[in-house]
């Protein structure tokens, strides 16, 4: 019987491994032995969800040439992980990560914390902010007065609620990129109209172009799907997207579709501009591949006097290169699971076809909320607020890093949720883990990259103020001290604190 479940190769590990790069240790400090330093990495690489738990090793022979280490030293490594319980092997069958008992899976995403760990821990991990009460719990209450006539019928709607289509269609239209309704599909969330679009465009060992950095949670929506990540590089800072690399790539490459997000990039929080935009299309348009357009942060410009760029879909007239997905949980609530897709009618009914073979339709309940907000106002006032939460935990963030960690570098975006932060030297992959044990979660760089990049990062969302913003910086800091003494976490419980 299998003991493991997928398998990852000595060349791939090694570049995993190779990419954690901590700061040079100080005078004084001690090097950890080889073999300790190797089983160290290989244990926050299963801790971070970047080698699942039962994927099989690479032997140690081929470990050692891909390392250019003795066999000797791998050997005592995956012993220690064995001791650890982070690692169980069995003659004939080989080794596979494992975790010890009573400790959580690793998350290979950014799902939340559950809410019973908030009060010990402050959450970093997730970019998403409370309701914008009281547009909720009236967006809910007139979806209930819209109800009955729905409660009638049989209650799939594949393509979405017409009244919604129409009011997205609409919403488009306002601003300047006339649409049909027939042009709209509704899905359950941003996630659930990639995931669509991915299964549509790119079966599996299709190329799909990224950006690099880019959203944690789609590129590993794409993994799973079985899809090959070309990751274009980001410019530096909030300068975006660098034309001549996004040239080469598609030209070169030729990948089946390519996502961004030039509406403040998350992680980095860069706003292309509309030169960019009619770059990137008509390169995308050149190469023959579709370009998703993530608008979910469209919204949440932070700053008086921003100028919105014309949406990507607007420098395509046709309709033949870009599809466009846009929310409701980034701008209002995530807990509100409405998404949807713009795109040509044919590609739309293609979609609304294959759904079917899938989650059929999104709840009635919470498009009728989404449509109250729509047409009444609401959304306007919510979306306002939402963006007065977001600037001022921004303002307090920024401020507590600078005060308790100055070595770290970042630029201040104009809107969105996060900030992109360089952790002068420090490998984020630590930092996540230490912070783990001093009470703050945050997530590290190598989660919005292809195969271990930006292990000098780490992003921070928009999504405590105040003391608590306070407060965490101060424990990341904690945490960077941790790092930079070389504290090892194998083993050791978490600390927790009450916010």
């Amino acid at each position: 019987m299998a003991t493991w479940t997928s398998a990852i190769g000595a060349a791939q590990l090694a570049r995993l491994l190779n990419s954690q790069q901590d700061r040079p240790a100080g005078p004084g400090t001690r090097r950890p032995p080889a073999y300790r330093a190797l089983a160290d990495g290989i244990r926050l690489l299963v801790l971070e969800g970047r080698v699942p738990v039962a994927a099989r090793l690479p032997a140690e022979r081929e470990l050692a040439l891909a390392l250019s280490v003795s066999r000797t030293t791998v050997a005592a490594a995956y012993e220690a992980l064995r001791a650890e319980g982070f690692l169980e092997s069995r003659r004939g069958a080989g080794s596979w990560t494992a975790v010890p008992a009573g400790n959580p899976l690793p998350a290979r995403g950014l799902e939340p914390l559950p809410p019973e760990a908030l009060g010990s821990m402050i959450d970093l991990g997730t970019a998403a902010l409370p309701a914008p009460e009281p547009w909720l719990t009236r967006a809910v209450q007139g979806a209930l007065e819209e109800l009955p006539p729905y409660a009638h019928t049989h209650g799939d709607y594949p393509a979405g609620l017409p009244a919604l289509r129409s009011m997205i269609a609409d919403r488009y239209t306002a601003r300047g990129i006339p649409t049909m309704p027939e042009q709209i599909m509704v899905t359950t969330g941003a996630m659930g109209a990639i995931d669509a679009i991915c299964h549509l465009f790119a079966g599996r060992g299709e190329r799909v172009a990224v950006e690099s950095p880019s959203y944690a949670n789609i590129l590993q929506l794409m993994r799973e799907a079985g899809a090959r990540l070309v990751p274009v590089a980001m410019a530096e800072g909030l300068a975006g997207w660098d034309l001549d690399r996004w040239r080469q790539v598609l030209r070169d490459a030729a990948p089946r579709i390519a996502y961004i997000v030039a509406d403040f990039h998350n992680p980095t929080g860069a706003l292309a501009d509309d030169d960019q935009r009619r770059q990137l299309v008509e390169a995308a348009r050149s190469a023959g591949t579709v370009l998703i357009a993530d608008e979910t942060m469209s919204e949440l410009w932070l700053d008086e006097g921003v100028e919105m760029p014309r949406p990507v879909c607007g420098f395509d007239p046709a309709g033949s290169t870009v599809i466009t997905v846009g929310s409701a949980s980034k701008a209002f609530w995530a807990g509100m699971r409405i998404g949807w897709v713009r795109a040509a009618p044919d590609v739309i009914r293609s979609l609304v076809a294959a759904r079917a073979y899938a989650d059929l339709g999104t709840p009635v309940l919470e498009q009728l909320a989404v449509n109250w907000l729509f047409s009444t106002g609401g959304w306007e006032e919510a979306v306002e607020l939402r963006r007065g939460q977001a600037r001022e935990n921004r303002d307090a963030l920024v401020t507590a890093v600078r005060r308790e960690l100055p070595d770290w570098e970042f630029e201040v975006p104009e809107g969105g949720l996060t900030l992109w932060v360089r952790t002068g030297g420090l490998s984020g992959s630590r930092l996540a883990e230490m912070g783990e044990r001093v009470g703050v979660r945050v997530p590290s760089g190598p989660r919005f990259g292809v195969d271990g990049a930006f292990e000098g990062y780490v992003r921070l969302p928009f999504t405590v103020g105040g003391a608590v913003a306070d407060e965490a910086a101060m424990r990341l800091a904690a945490a960077a001290r941790l790092v930079a003494s070389g504290a090892s976490g194998g083993g050791e419980s978490p600390r927790t604190f009450v916010a």
